[in-house]
């Protein structure tokens, strides 16, 4: 290791050169006048060469002093630079998550409600996209759902999706209960913009004809389709994730039991290779909970 100055003398030298003033020097480094005087004294004795002229009621740099200065605030800036950089991460407890509505508001709000009473000093801040209406930068996790055989290099596909079918309970077509798969035709339908595969999907299934959307209600956000089944207006098919609150609630009811694979999958990207400690919490107790929906 380099024989250095301890940092002491150059804050002093520093201080000093600023003030031209051991005395005020010594008010801003909170020590003595005569502490601040001799750290200077044992800088020049290290390098060899005077850095001020004392006069009687004040100080001048000397060409060494004047020619040292520069480099030695600037390496002083630097190591408080990253000194405050550190401590502001230790002390930032912050994790921004960017998670489409539909997920933010039906599964996402549970994992936060456990993860914060577990962590109160953590903050999540939760932005809400649609479809990907946010950049992925300005958020530490960043959940989209994404075709199945397109996932965006480095995001990790949470969980095996499944499309549910669901209705409010006692949901009628042609007076009677839905409760059997040729009755869709029939039935009045709810159909999510941007995803026509689902209730083709659900006809493939049932080995049906095309479920038409002509006449049906229509809507680009998935909680409003969910909504509008609870209200009787419809059924729906949906992701699993979204309708399960609902599902444990009452609010719906699934006519028919269906096991059918969504292509569109829930994934997350983590923009830190090597992230704060709060971020790295998080994201462990966001890869448990999915792995919990899964089970």
């Amino acid at each position: 290791m380099k024989n250095l100055p301890h940092l002491t003398f150059l804050r002093s030298f520093e201080a000093a050169a600023r003030h031209l003033s051991f005395t005020s020097a010594s008010e801003e480094l909170n020590c003595t006048q005569s502490a601040v005087s001799n750290h200077v004294r044992s800088l020049e004795e290290f390098i060899g060469r005077p850095l001020f002229v004392r006069l009687p009621r004040s100080l001048s740099l000397t060409e060494v002093g004047e020619a040292y200065l520069p480099s030695v605030r600037h390496a002083l800036l630097e190591i408080d630079t990253a000194t405050e950089s550190l401590i502001s991460q230790k002390r930032k407890r912050e994790v921004v998550v960017s998670c489409p509505t539909s997920l933010a508001s039906m599964w996402l709000a549970g994992v936060l409600r456990d993860f914060t009473a577990a962590h109160p000093d953590v903050q999540v801040k939760v932005h809400g996209t649609v479809w990907s209406d946010v950049d992925e930068d300005v958020s530490d996790i960043s959940i989209t759902m994404n075709y199945a055989e397109d996932i965006p290099h480095g995001a990790v596909q949470l969980w095996a999706e499944r499309l549910v079918l669901v209705c409010a309970p006692g949901f009628e077509v042609d007076g009677e209960l839905l409760s059997r798969p040729e009755q869709l035709s029939q039935a009045q339908r709810i159909q999510v913009l941007g995803r026509p595969v689902y209730w083709e999907l659900v006809a493939k299934h049932f080995d049906l004809p095309p479920l038409v959307s002509a006449g049906q209600h229509q809507t680009d956000v998935s909680t409003l389709a969910l909504e509008l089944a609870a209200e009787g207006m419809g059924c729906v098919a949906l992701p699993r994730a979204v309708v399960l609150p609902y599902l444990k609630r009452g609010l719906v009811v699934e006519p028919m039991v269906t096991d059918i694979i969504n292509p569109w999958v829930y994934c997350a990207k983590f923009k830190d290779r090597t992230p704060a400690p709060a971020v790295k919490l998080f994201k462990s107790w966001l890869l448990n909970a999915a792995t919990q929906l899964e089970g």
